[in-house]
């Protein structure tokens, strides 16, 4: 595996944070996340980003290479097509699925793979299409989790390990993603990058979260904690990443605060330097005698020679994948019942949380939807009742507009012009006309607008 360039010191650019970043003293480089820019249209701060020679590297959250279904090849032209807009010298995703096909499911948030070798050949085969398909390299991360799915096979060390061996590609690690899952699963951080080959390492991600009743939440919304910085100075302890980068996704703080999250980032990573010539990576480094340790040499695209290593997912694990995570996910945004095995308590905050989210999302796409409904709480409320019967199908723009309607059928809001309001929004956007009430009361027979 070629060395990875040097990337430095970087944060997570978001619109609400535009011109802060553009005045942080000594950043080095950004992520943008992939699917909230347009190739033909990029923000004119980020056009300058680029033209200053800052390095803008596109973070995926939409692919589900960790699903049952082959990757959809419209998504992965349009990654390929966001980094050479962008110019990047890469491209990242996550190690999760996002949907299922049959039923057709949107979770709209990364959920763990189970660690079993029928999950692994499929994420591999997976993998392999999406590196033939993309122009530049590709880094996957290790995902935050809530639950742990019954019966796995290997720990997320082996895991991660075989992954990068069977296929090339390389590791994004998310150190506060190994905080959360210490918390929520009683996982060793430690052992894992003991584990991992580090020499595969793209880049470090470091981010903020909560502990609630003994859940940690990764909100990316708090204050990098010490336990996090303290993780990132042990794997720098194991390795020199090439790059690092703070994560932070609402309750943006003032840009002298985010410049000190930087400044700890960058103390921690000097605090952790000095020890890794007796590093497990610098061990297998000795041992294969090249840099590149146990991975397959990939170039700058596709999978290169690790295809060779690494078999097919044949239909017999894509099936056996697809009907565990289609029951679990159906548990988790329909209220079916909890597949055997989990814990019933946790599945039960995840699907809290994943309504949640939506209801925060679907908020800030279509801001008139709280304003009409006449605040935050009426707005969550109506929503949180919508998602309990009506899972995401098509994305958070489609879920907008299916909620919209779903209060229309049921002629709410009860006050007449809040209803107006909303028709005219719901009309407006989707191109049509509400249902007649005929169409109300055919549809609420049969279940279609519950």
């Amino acid at each position: 595996m070629k060395p990875m360039g040097r990337l430095g010191a970087g944060i997570g650019w978001r619109p609400e944070i535009a011109d802060a970043v553009e005045r942080l003293h000594g950043l080095d480089w950004v992520e943008v996340v992939a699917e909230n820019v347009c190739p033909g249209h990029l923000p004119e701060a980020l056009l300058r980003l680029r033209e200053r020679g800052t390095k803008i590297v596109p973070h995926g959250v939409s692919l589900g290479l960790g699903g049952a279904d082959r990757p959809d090849p419209a998504k992965l032209a349009a990654l390929g097509e966001r980094a050479v807009a962008l110019g990047a010298p890469l491209v990242t995703e996550h190690i999760a699925f996002v949907r299922t096909t049959s039923p057709v499911l949107e979770a709209g948030h990364l959920l763990p793979v189970p660690r079993t070798r029928d999950a692994l050949d499929v994420l591999c085969e997976n993998v392999r299409i999406a590196q033939d398909a993309l122009p530049v390299p590709l880094a996957l991360e290790n995902i935050a989790a809530l639950f742990s799915w019954p019966g796995e096979e290997m720990t997320e060390g082996q895991f991660l390990t075989e992954l990068v061996e069977r296929t090339g590609v390389r590791l994004l690690v998310d150190v506060a993603n190994l905080h959360t899952n210490r918390v929520n699963r009683g996982e060793d951080p430690a052992a894992v990058l003991d584990a991992i080959p580090l020499e595969a390492l793209a880049y470090v991600h470091v981010a903020g979260g909560i502990e609630r009743d003994g859940v940690w939440h990764d909100t990316h919304a708090h204050p990098v904690p010490p336990v996090v910085l303290d993780l990132l100075a042990e794997l720098r302890s194991r390795v020199d990443p090439p790059g690092v980068l703070l994560e932070r996704d609402d309750d943006f703080p003032a840009e002298a605060e985010l410049a000190s999250e930087l400044a700890a980032i960058r103390a921690a990573v000097t605090s952790g330097a000095g020890t890794e010539e007796d590093s497990p990576a610098r061990a297998r480094e000795s041992v294969t005698g090249q840099d590149g340790g146990p991975a397959s040499t990939a170039g700058t695209t596709g999978a290169a020679g690790a295809a060779s290593t690494a078999g097919t997912a044949d239909d017999g694990a894509r099936t056996r994948v697809a009907l565990g995570q289609a029951a679990l996910l159906s548990a988790l945004v329909a209220g079916t019942p909890v597949p055997e095995g989990f814990d019933r308590a946790r599945i039960r905050v995840q699907a809290r949380a994943l309504a949640a989210k939506r209801a925060d999302v679907v908020a800030k796409l279509a801001p008139e939807l709280p304003v009409i409904l006449g605040g935050r709480g009426p707005y969550r409320e109506a929503f949180l009742t919508y998602a309990k019967t009506r899972p995401m199908t098509a994305g958070y723009r489609r879920d907008a507009l299916d909620f919209a309607e779903h209060l229309l059928v049921r002629d709410l809001p009860a006050d007449l012009a809040a209803r107006r309001r909303l028709t005219s929004w719901w009309r407006e956007r989707s191109g049509a006309r509400p249902p007649h009430p005929l169409v109300r009361w055919a549809r609420a027979l049969t279940g279609r607008a519950a």
